[in-house]
């Protein structure tokens, strides 16, 4: 890694490297203002690490969390839907478990870290996992996924120790509403932790003010007030 970024009075932020998944891999790193907090990862949505999700970094560093966003494509960024679906099917998801569970060790490992567990925040592709990773790794107690699925059956969750919130659009037709529902059922079941998902009059990526044609600001600025609340109870 290189050398950590000093807090001026203002978020401190900059690109690292850690070693994960038997590689090394590379990421956005953002420090709080005081220099220390407890840890939070951030994931990427289908299109890379873009300026969104660093700037979405760069906000929880200012709300006081040391934020790391991996990157999971190894630099690339997609500009065309097409180009992003193919990224992210090249990307197996026990792969994808494998890089954020090597993003977990580094920022644990990091003495401006001051919770003994992290939380984990992602959209989209992200958001689903968000939950991917909760059910596999104890170490993420609270996790917060945006408009984010799960294809097929599944990961196991009878081992979850996270808390779940999450933020879904009901216009959103990659993400059904009864979709939610079975999945928050499912994970009752089988954890016995229910998940708190909040729903909003809005569609698919309504949180990426990237994009306008999906932004609702309305939305977002709840769904970032109640995900910071919930960071800050379950992180300390």
């Amino acid at each position: 890694m290189s050398e950590t970024p000093r807090s001026t009075g203002a978020p401190a932020h900059q690109n690292v490297t850690f070693p994960s998944g038997g590689t090394t891999a590379h990421g956005y790193l953002a420090l709080p203002p005081a220099g220390r907090g407890p840890g939070v990862i951030v994931i990427q949505e289908w299109w890379g690490l873009t300026d969104h999700i660093a700037d979405v970094t760069e906000r929880l560093a200012k709300e006081g969390f040391v934020a790391l966003a991996p990157d999971l494509y190894g630099g690339n960024v997609a500009h065309e839907s097409s180009e992003a679906l193919r990224m992210m099917q090249e990307l197996p998801v026990e792969r994808g478990v494998e890089l954020l569970s090597g993003a977990v060790d580094h920022l644990l490992a990091m003495d401006e870290v001051t919770s003994d567990s992290v939380g984990s925040v992602g959209f989209c592709m992200g958001g689903g996992f968000v939950l991917q990773q909760a059910a596999t790794d104890p170490r993420v107690r609270a996790a917060v996924p945006f408009y984010g699925g799960i294809p097929g059956d599944g990961p196991d969750f009878s081992g979850l120790k996270a808390q779940i919130q999450g933020h879904y659009g009901e216009r959103d037709d990659s993400i059904p509403l009864d979709y939610l529902a079975s999945l928050g059922e499912t994970i009752r079941e089988q954890s016995g932790i229910t998940p708190e998902f909040h729903v909003y009059p809005a569609g698919h990526a309504f949180f990426n003010d990237g994009r306008p044609e999906a932004h609702d600001p309305e939305s977002s600025a709840l769904a970032w007030r109640r995900t910071v609340e919930f960071l800050h109870a379950q992180l300390g």
